[in-house]
């Protein structure tokens, strides 16, 4: 056998043995988890329960809670085909735009005005609902309303937005343009004559892409894939004309394909006559699945008058974005259900699997 021929007969043996090494490690998904109870760390330190600093994202396939500080970051920047910017809805952030499109044009003297008529205060000025972005409905409504509108192509469309940060935070002035198939924002305080500016690259794998004006890029949600329910502090509604920061605030991944009901069950002929324990796949039929922001919001607790705690006549389904449908519960909240405010504990469990 000569040489040409051994190196041959090598190669094929080590072919031969990579493959069967490959056959023999496929990749292995783990299956959805088939629920579990979880207690979440809405806590950063000392704080309040009713105003927890962190925003506890959680996937249920997974088991897995994410717990990310509210003031860590000030807009989010969409990933999708459109161009769209949102605020920072966990700390009562509000916008307005200025007729400006230079930042170094915007001083301390703009903001004169809107100081005194606290058109930038939440839920006490002027500004009402049209200084927040959307506070229910779907994901289309939703980018579609927000206040920092469609960055365009035409740099000259895009304003100067002044920004209330929310809570004593302060005040900033922001422009945003596009950059290739992403955005550059330009940023500075309200008193600054020079700007920073940041490139944001979009990202599939993300509903939005986040910035502080403090730290720069920083990580806020996970991947889209990997996220369910978000428990927060949140701008909501007081009423119809009065925006409110709602605490203990459940949204679901609405932008990212994630839908819910809520079942009611006070006993035979409810809307439901069957109760968490019991509910199962059989059981979907007539189920409608909506994919508001706003399906479960606060409508699980009560935090004031009688009783105060978990409503026990009602838990939800969530069906996530690989199609898994899980029964969700909240346990407790408050120590008047043995809880603790800013620690909620929750319970879920697979009711269909994709």
């Amino acid at each position: 056998m000569n040489k040409f021929t051994q190196l041959i007969t090598l190669l094929c043996f080590a072919t031969a043995f990579t493959a069967c090494k490959k056959d023999n490690n496929p990749i292995i998904e783990a299956p959805a988890s088939v629920g579990n109870k979880l207690t979440l760390n809405g806590l950063i330190g000392t704080e309040a329960g009713a105003s927890a600093g962190n925003s506890v994202f959680v996937d249920f396939s997974t088991d897995k809670q994410t717990s990310v500080a509210r003031t860590s970051w000030d807009l989010g920047f969409y990933a999708g085909n459109d161009f769209k910017v949102i605020l920072n809805h966990t700390v009562g952030a509000t916008a307005i735009a200025l007729a400006q499109t230079d930042l170094t044009k915007v001083t301390a003297t703009d903001t004169i005005t809107l100081a005194a008529s606290g058109a930038l205060n939440l839920g006490q000025g002027e500004g009402g609902f049209s200084t927040i972005d959307p506070v229910e409905g779907t994901a289309t409504a939703y980018l579609a309303g927000t206040v920092i509108k469609t960055i365009s192509a035409t740099d000259a469309d895009n304003k100067v937005y002044i920004i209330n940060r929310g809570g004593k935070s302060g005040w900033e002035k922001i422009r945003v343009i596009r950059a290739g198939a992403g955005y550059t924002l330009q940023y500075a305080k309200i008193n600054e004559t020079t700007f920073k500016s940041l490139t944001v690259t979009k990202d599939a794998a993300f509903n939005f892409k986040y910035v502080s004006f403090v730290t720069g890029a920083v990580d806020v949600e996970p991947v889209k894939a990997a996220w369910d329910i978000q428990w927060t502090l949140s701008t909501y509604k007081a009423n119809a004309t009065i925006p409110y920061t709602f605490s203990d605030f459940v949204l679901i991944n609405f932008v990212g394909g994630v839908t819910a009901a809520e079942v009611i069950y006070t006993g035979a002929g409810a809307n439901s006559n069957v109760a968490f324990a019991d509910f199962t796949e059989a059981n979907l039929s007539g189920i409608t699945f909506v994919g508001n922001r706003d399906v479960i919001a606060g409508n699980w607790r009560i935090t004031s008058g009688t009783p105060i705690g978990v409503k026990t006549d009602r838990f939800y389904l969530v069906k996530d974005g690989a199609g898994n449908i899980y029964k969700l519960k909240f346990v407790s909240f408050h120590p008047n259900d043995a809880g603790v405010r800013g620690k909620p504990v929750i319970e879920y469990k697979l009711v269909k699997k994709a």
